[in-house]
């Protein structure tokens, strides 16, 4: 699944080339994706101007003159700028027609989503309950441990958990707990202030490098320009079970963690 850096990067790469452009067409080739795609979206969006792009937790917003486009990738989606003469593929099943270029949504899998929404977007049911973004001002090491105060869950899922912290997804969970030297296996409320210091420092790290990079090669996922993301090679922890830690040469140890796999090293993550 697409995450927070492979989003940033997605983001990052449409909104040039669609920033301000007036909306001539939209067309639907298949509207059963997670939620339907609504079918009076293209009399909606046509004639108007999207005025921004961003990111919020895993969400892709376009803004336009009289309401918001709502994305999300799923588990296999992208969204890529193609020219207006491009010839659409098997699972390409929906394209924003900018004239000169087009928005085209891929999603082989269909576990994505494109919804409209003509009030304020966080007020929306899947973005109303979502917890800060990891580079927000209040994300500190401070606010994770007074958040984590009788929670009894691992430190891992309780980052993974969007109520508290939005974008820590599977992968760059395991990597930021052990550029912190936690182990995963911990209860949040047994972690100390300093320790929630490093955390919160390695997670936006991690995250910050992934972006750079182009976020993580896995499945499915491609930018926007179709190349695959390069923060795979990067990976400290995830995906390397029984291969030697990079710091001590011991071997990272997988585990489940309600039924996600969890890679860490037992002896640089106390």
């Amino acid at each position: 699944m697409p995450e927070l850096p492979e989003v940033e990067t997605t983001c990052r790469g449409i909104k040039p080339h669609i920033l301000n452009k007036i909306i001539v067409n939209v067309v639907i080739r298949q509207a059963k994706l997670r939620w339907p795609i609504p079918d009076e979206l293209p009399s909606l969006l046509k004639n108007q101007q999207i005025i921004n792009v961003e990111r919020r937790a895993k969400y892709i917003l376009i803004h336009t003159s009289h309401g918001t486009l709502l994305i999300h990738l799923g588990m296999s989606g992208s969204l890529r700028v193609v020219s207006s003469t491009a010839d659409n593929g098997k699972h390409d099943h929906f394209d924003v027609d900018c004239g000169d270029v087009v928005l085209r949504y891929h999603d082989p899998r269909r576990f994505g989503c494109v919804l409209w929404f003509d009030h304020e977007p966080n007020e929306h049911f899947l973005l109303s309950k979502l917890g800060p973004e990891p580079f927000d001002t209040i994300m500190t090491g401070n606010y994770l441990y007074q958040l984590s105060r009788q929670r009894q869950c691992s430190i891992k899922s309780f980052i993974m958990n969007s109520h508290n912290i939005v974008g820590v997804g599977n992968i760059y969970a395991s990597e930021a707990l052990f550029m912190a030297g936690i182990n995963p296996n911990r209860k949040a409320c047994r972690l100390s202030k300093t320790s929630h210091d490093k955390l919160i420092k390695a997670i936006q790290t991690v995250l910050t490098q992934a972006i750079q990079q182009g976020g993580t090669t896995l499945r499915d996922f491609v930018n926007d320009q179709g190349k695959p993301g390069y923060f795979k090679q990067s990976l400290q922890v995830y995906g390397r079970n029984d291969l030697e830690c990079h710091q001590c040469g011991d071997a990272i140890k997988m585990i489940k963690q309600h039924q996600r796999a969890t890679y860490y090293c037992t002896n640089c993550q106390k």
